[in-house]
């Protein structure tokens, strides 16, 4: 037979070890809660990192795009210098500027840059901005039929519109 305290001493171990079985169920939820939280915050810290750098890639594009458009009469400069002289004494000194204004087109162009083709072709308010409406008969109505100054697209985004002359059937 057995004792009593022999039953106490079963039902004390039987005691400790549902307390200690449940004590490592909790430190084990709490484990996994832990883990979950880190795995939370890592993931958020990469999606922070990303976002970050896609800022900074757009924060260096806007700036390439604001000089840019600071070069722009720079470039229109030269194109009306160029115009200007068609007397065979500044031939050399034309040849000169032609040669800076390709070096200085070329650098933009690797940029990104990119002149917008208006001429002969029919208006788009989206990249051209017309100044005048001309009445003719030669071209078919809203076809641009002059450029006034050149509108220019950086990265696929207007960054001036085309100045142009629109060709009308009607009288203004």
């Amino acid at each position: 037979m057995e004792s009593p305290a022999g039953d106490s001493d079963l039902s004390v171990a039987a005691a400790a070890e549902v307390a200690l079985a449940e004590q490592v169920e909790k430190l084990v939820r709490e484990k996994e809660d832990l883990t979950n939280t880190l795995v939370r915050l890592q993931a958020d810290f990469d999606n922070y990192r990303k976002r970050i750098e896609k800022e900074r890639g757009q924060e260096r594009h806007r700036g390439v795009e604001l000089f840019v458009e600071q070069l722009l009469p720079v470039l229109d400069g030269f194109d009306r210098a160029l115009a200007a002289h068609d007397d065979p004494a500044y031939e050399n000194y034309r040849k000169g500027f032609e040669l800076i204004r390709k070096q200085l087109w070329d650098v933009l162009a690797k940029q990104g840059v990119q002149r917008i083709d208006s001429v002969g072709k029919e208006f788009d308010p989206n990249v051209q901005h017309a100044i005048e409406q001309v009445m003719t008969t030669e071209h078919a109505d809203g076809t641009v039929i002059e450029e006034l100054q050149p509108g220019y697209m950086f990265h696929n985004r207007v960054i001036r519109p085309a100045m142009v002359r629109v060709a009308s059937g009607r009288k203004n």
